[in-house]
């Protein structure tokens, strides 16, 4: 059943009529179709549009409706005579009330009935999305308290570069999503104006109540331009492109996990749980929902470039052509949240073999600036001292050793300077310990770090 077709004196190809149709997708969003058509349906009725016996009638239609849909005992058939999920509600309602379901549909058109389907979806998968981040940071601090003292490398390009701790590292990731939660909440903020009562694009002659609309469906307000609010879609823009960056910082935490995870590294081990295995070589155990989410990232990246491309071109005010954002939204949507779980759920499980990390600290010369910076605090110019602790790792290479085991009289051949307290000076507890500024590795200022981040949270 189509709600238009009066003008028209000939049916829609089957084609056509397969291409235009948004029903075998848009039934995702049948509540927030349903709560928008109640709110409208209690405006229309407060502003004597229509009676209140209407209203009633209407209200526990959809009610209903709701009710059989979420329960199972209504069912959108897949060859469905409907092209939209807002033709299926208004079908189904006047087939069950009779007249009084026409009446559904007065003062607002499909336009702006779909926009607002789509910010209502949005927004309730937004916090969604935000409970998974803030599970994720949580699992995070975890870790982090966890592991103040767990020296490790860490790396620039690669290389091991300076001492750190896995709370210090764990702790990049806790601002990265961080940041990525702020992003979710400023969307949501942004996006939080009501479209209902802008009509096809230039409002509607009844004395709609925009006002109560809005704050019916808990919206800041109405949108305050009927053509731009029928046509706007940057909220889902915002949505896909704060999505992708999720998707970028959960597939380099991935990345270093699956590197963690190598038997080179032996960093970590993944749980079994989050494992798989080889069909032909039985010694394998594969890092496989690391890769995947790793993966992950491209689909989400795709669905941003083709709504980015999509919309480019287009005029004032609705085109048919803005369908499309619905399936990649979708997509995008469900691809992200899985990948939070998943991944939250495979480091809460992952265990850390921290005599492995420390010792990999000392065996990649992490230790060397340090080592510079004792032949500063005893008058050598660092330059001069750079290059001194340079011939000290090489002849440390040629050893096979760290500086932490060579011993002094090899120290001092290079540079008298250096006495006993140099294997003080260059210990992984002290490298670490007297990084002290904030935002530095050292243990107490990553529990006063720490504290911080749990007041977010709460917040």
């Amino acid at each position: 059943m189509k709600l238009w077709g009066g003008r028209f004196t000939k049916e829609t190809d089957q084609l056509v009529q397969n291409f235009n149709e948004s029903l075998s997708f848009d039934q995702k969003f049948y509540r927030q179709d349903i709560r928008g058509s109640i709110a409208h349906v209690k405006m229309l009725a407060k502003q004597g549009i229509l009676t209140e016996a209407d209203r009633d009638a209407i209200v526990a239609g959809l009610e209903g409706i709701r009710e059989d849909l979420d329960s199972g005992k209504l069912v959108i058939p897949a060859d469905s005579e409907y092209e939209d999920i807002h033709s299926f509600v208004e079908g189904t309602l006047t087939e069950r009330i009779g007249e009084a379901g026409k009446r559904l549909h007065t003062g607002r058109s499909r336009n702006d009935q779909v926009a607002l389907d789509m910010k209502l979806y949005t927004r309730d998968e937004i916090d969604e999305m935000d409970v998974l981040v803030k599970d994720l940071l949580k699992e995070l601090l975890v870790i982090m308290e966890a592991n103040t003292e767990t020296f490790m490398p860490g790396f620039t390009h690669l290389q091991k570069a300076q001492p750190v701790t896995l709370a210090h590292h764990m702790g990049a990731y806790f601002e990265m999503f961080s940041r990525d939660r702020s992003r979710l909440q400023d969307i949501r903020k942004r996006m939080n104006y009501c479209p209902l009562g802008s009509g096809a694009l230039a409002g509607t002659t009844y004395p709609l109540d925009r006002e109560y609309t809005a704050k019916l469906l808990d919206f800041d307000g109405p949108t305050l331009n009927s053509m731009d609010s029928v046509s706007d879609r940057d909220y889902l823009i915002e949505l896909l492109s704060a999505l992708s960056t999720i998707a970028m910082h959960l597939s380099r935490f991935s990345e270093e996990i699956i590197i963690w995870n190598t038997n080179e590294y032996r960093f970590v081990e993944i749980d079994d749980s989050y494992s798989t295995g080889s069909s032909i070589m039985p010694q394998k155990k594969n890092p496989d929902i690391a890769e995947l989410i790793r993966g992950k990232s491209g689909r989400v990246y795709g669905a941003l470039v083709s709504m980015l491309t999509t919309m480019k071109g287009l005029p004032l005010a609705y085109d048919k052509d803005m369908q499309e954002d619905k399936e990649l939204t979708f997509d995008a949507i469900d691809t992200v949240k899985g990948c939070l779980s998943l991944f939250t759920g495979m480091i809460s499980s992952m265990k850390f073999r921290k005599d492995v990390m420390e010792a990999s600290a000392k065996n990649g010369f992490t230790n060397a600036t340090d080592a510079a910076d004792y032949l500063v605090n005893h008058g050598v110019p660092f330059r001069d001292a750079h290059g001194i602790v340079g011939q000290l790792v090489l002849l440390c290479i040629d050893k096979g050793i760290a500086l932490d085991d060579l011993p002094l009289e090899e120290y001092k051949k290079i540079s008298p300077v250096f006495e006993e307290d140099v294997y003080e000076a260059i210990s992984m507890k002290t490298c670490v310990e007297k990084r002290m500024t904030i935002g530095a590795p050292g243990p107490e200022m990553m529990k006063k770090v720490i504290e911080i981040y749990k007041k977010q949270l709460e917040q």
